[in-house]
């Protein structure tokens, strides 16, 4: 074996219970398949609903500016085109300059307290909206939601490769992801009644923003409540399953969690090529989000009525968890994997943004149904991030790696909304022919990922497995004797473990 990488597992290896897993001061326990997928399902059932529902709200909260627009708040608030591109790409300039600060945040508190402090600043900056009457106090309110929502997605991924295998990851961050869908379809019905009310000195945008700010409210106490923070201090399991849960999750060769900040696990991410790479799709790949916020005005100028394009939104959402559900399925096939899964559902996205680009503008429905195959470019993001989870390995280097992909998330969502200009109206020609060039290169960037993973596995793979690794001796300070702790969780980075693979 070579020696570098001999002296790389030497260096590696930590003598200090600080610098291991928290999950090594668990004692192994046995583990039946049966018990596993026992616990699984128990698992599935105490945070699933809570993840699923919480990303719904969030979502259905962070988009309620695209259902203002047709609700009132231009007029009301006296917003020009270019103000209110302002107000949905200040969201995610502050969500980028937050979004490091966040996740140290999360590294260092209990993650599910940190998520519900968060959630319910939140909910109250929601329902500050409906207080603002102008450019600059909406300006206001919009970069604070930026800065609270940069806690939510980095939490979920902490959250769901604590609990879950490698294998498991990809169809949990999917269900989660998917529930934009529903908030889409909620949020429309929602729109569709607050549009039929009719009360003085308060606009229908002001009863969305007051509504959806309340249901967030109640959420984020309940979170605080009834989330755990990990398996390892899970209400939900008694001690016996807190072990098993931490025994399921040891081939993910990723540990749960370690409180500590290493700056060489820092360094290694930032020197990491694949790093950069991640960075590049999480930015491409959200170009296309830009119709978050545009959609309805888009929808609009189709030539469909406000009724007609706050209804025509639910539809949105249905075509969104349909492509999000078939994606992350294609994705778990283990003859098709992450990067084929994500390329194949760009093929119609890419499509369906030529068709709206080309069609007649008289061709409403055609440009319609156009617009909807669109959506298909959700679901390789969706992929993308249960994928950002599975190769990363380090504590400190896995909160840096999701750090940077949502800078490069909230960079492609940020500059995005700048190429809706009203001189490229009605057509919008030019954002159409950015969203298809950034949809293919982001699918060029996943078969990249895939060819470099798989030539990293192959290197691994003539190195051999080291037997004499499989476990180390830590001290643990609490009474100074030295014990026998996996190697699993000794929080190496990915590339510190040779014994780590990466999932394609």
């Amino acid at each position: 074996m070579d020696s570098s990488c001999s002296d790389e597992r030497k260096h590696a290896e930590p003598s200090d219970v600080r610098d291991v897993d928290v999950a090594a001061t668990l004692k192994p326990v046995p583990l039946s398949d049966e018990e596993a997928r026992s616990l699984r399902r128990k698992i599935d059932w105490h945070i699933m609903p809570f993840m699923c529902i919480m990303y719904l709200i969030t979502f259905m909260d962070k988009t309620t500016l695209g259902e203002a627009a047709v609700l009132g708040i231009l007029e009301d608030a006296d917003l020009s085109a270019n103000q209110y591109n302002w107000l949905g790409t200040i969201f995610y300039f502050s969500y980028l300059a937050f979004q490091y600060p966040q996740n140290l945040a999360l590294q260092r508190f209990p993650v599910g307290k940190w998520m519900s402090i968060n959630i319910l600043l939140w909910s109250v900056i929601l329902c500050c909206h409906a207080a603002c009457k102008s450019f600059g106090a909406l300006f206001a309110v919009r970069f604070l939601l930026g800065i609270c929502e940069g806690a939510i997605t980095p939490g979920f991924m902490i959250v769901t490769s604590m609990f879950y295998t490698r294998e498991e990851q990809t169809l949990r961050v999917g269900y989660w992801f998917l529930m934009n869908g529903f908030a889409v379809i909620i949020l429309g019905f929602v729109s569709f009644g607050v549009l039929h009310t009719h009360t003085p000195n308060f606009m229908p945008w002001q009863w969305l923003m007051i509504i959806t700010g309340t249901i967030t409210l109640v959420t984020a106490v309940l979170f605080w409540f009834l989330f755990p923070d990990s398996p390892t201090s899970a209400w939900f399991l008694s001690a016996k399953e807190r072990a098993q849960a931490v025994q399921r999750i040891r081939v993910n060769q990723t540990g749960i969690e370690n409180k500590h900040f290493k700056y060489p696990q820092f360094v290694e991410t930032v020197k990491d090529p694949k790093t950069w790479l991640l960075v590049f799709i999480a930015g491409a790949s959200n170009v296309v989000n830009s119709l978050t916020n545009q959609r309805q005005l888009i929808v609009s100028q189709f030539g469909f009525s406000a009724i007609q394009t706050t209804l025509l939104g639910c539809v949105d959402g249905v075509v969104e968890i349909l492509t999000i559900w078939l994606g992350v399925r294609l994705a778990s096939s283990e003859y098709i994997g992450r990067a084929y899964a994500g390329t194949l559902m760009y093929l119609p996205a890419i499509l369906g943004a030529i068709l709206v680009s080309l069609l007649p503008y008289s061709n409403k429905v055609g440009l319609l149904f156009s617009y909807w195959i669109c959506i298909f470019a959700i679901a390789p993001f969706t992929i993308f991030l249960g994928w950002v989870g599975s190769i990363t390995s380090g504590h400190t280097k896995r909160i840096t790696t999701n750090a940077m992909v949502l800078c490069g998330y909230a960079t492609g969502n940020a500059v995005s909304q700048f190429m809706w200009q009203a001189q490229y109206q009605p057509r919008n020609h030019i954002p159409w022919a950015v969203i298809t060039t950034t949809n293919f290169c982001s699918a060029l960037g996943l078969l990249l990922l895939r060819h470099i993973l798989a030539a990293d596995n192959a290197k691994r793979e003539l190195e051999g497995r080291d037997p004499e690794v499989e476990s180390v001796h830590v001290v643990r300070l609490e009474d100074g004797v030295e014990v026998k702790v996996d190697r699993t969780f000794l929080d190496l980075t990915d590339k510190e473990n040779r014994n780590f693979r990466y999932v394609l």
